[in-house]
């Protein structure tokens, strides 16, 4: 197995295994490109390829969901509803993105800026599963235009490395009052055309440095992130079911903490950049 091939199955991993949890899959991707030496412009576009595995790994566990949506979308004011606030909650961040992204990718897609936001992040979730949650959302669907709408702006401040999109949906979704199920599966939901629009648009940015000799490396770690994406969702639902978030919380202080201590240290040479 080449290096090239062994880091690819490795950051498919990470990305897989992180996209959906509430731990920042950027974060651990800047993190570990940089320790792999994978961070200059070619690594922008395997991270695409890379993430667009995980989100097909979503698709196809909700694929019969979805195609009931889809078919519905004439007839059912069920589907509708469900678009509807699927696309709310899309918005925010997709204006957000339009008039920042440029500027938030050039000033903290650095390690430094992912520690701060572990150990901030982290601390919020303890602070939301330690108060009273008291469930008025027990599913999906029965949010409203308004539920939609806090998650839409909770997603917003994921556009800083290190937040995690997941982490942010699903905790504004517990503040908001939906069940960790409800939160976390309309995460999952709202993934879907957030990453896909966000990789589409990076793919056409990126275009120019695709080539043909980078296939079996892109596919090694598309299929990584599938597969490991599949594993992380399904184990998050059945972990949601009796546990909170606290671990992970704990987890994001932790790891925040390491990348300071090392940097501080010496043992590892972080860029800032």
């Amino acid at each position: 197995m080449s290096t090239d091939i062994l880091k690819a199955l490795v950051l498919g991993v990470v990305e897989g295994l992180t996209e959906f949890l509430p731990i920042s899959s950027t974060g651990h991707l800047i993190i570990a490109e940089q320790l792999l030496g994978m961070d200059d412009e070619r690594a922008k576009v395997f991270a695409i390829v890379i993430q667009t595995g995980a989100i097909l790994a979503v698709c196809w566990e909700y694929r019969a969901r979805l195609v009931a949506i889809v078919a519905g979308l004439a007839s059912e004011a069920s589907a509708r509803r469900f678009t509807a606030n699927v696309a709310v909650a899309f918005m925010p961040l997709a204006l957000l993105g339009i008039l920042f992204g440029d500027w938030i990718k050039e000033h903290l897609f650095n390690p430094f800026t992912v520690a701060a936001a572990f150990i901030v992040g982290g601390v919020l979730i303890l602070w939301a599963e330690r108060r009273e949650h008291r469930a008025t959302v027990e599913s999906v669907e029965g949010m409203t235009l308004r539920d939609a709408m806090g998650v839409g702006v909770a997603q917003a401040f994921a556009l800083i490395p290190g937040t995690s999109r997941a982490g942010a949906t699903i905790i504004g979704g517990l503040f908001l009052g939906l069940s960790r199920r409800a939160a976390t599966e309309f995460s999952f939901f709202l993934a879907i055309p957030t990453l896909l629009a966000a990789s589409a648009l990076e793919l056409v940015s990126h275009r120019d440095l695709l080539g043909a000799a980078d296939v079996g490396v892109f596919a090694t770690g598309f299929l990584a992130a599938f597969v490991s994406a599949f594993i992380a969702v399904r184990a998050l639902l059945r972990y949601i079911a009796r546990h909170d978030f606290t671990a992970f919380a704990w987890y994001r202080i932790a790891f925040g903490v390491l990348v300071f201590a090392t940097g501080y240290a010496g043992l590892i040479e972080w860029s800032g950049k």
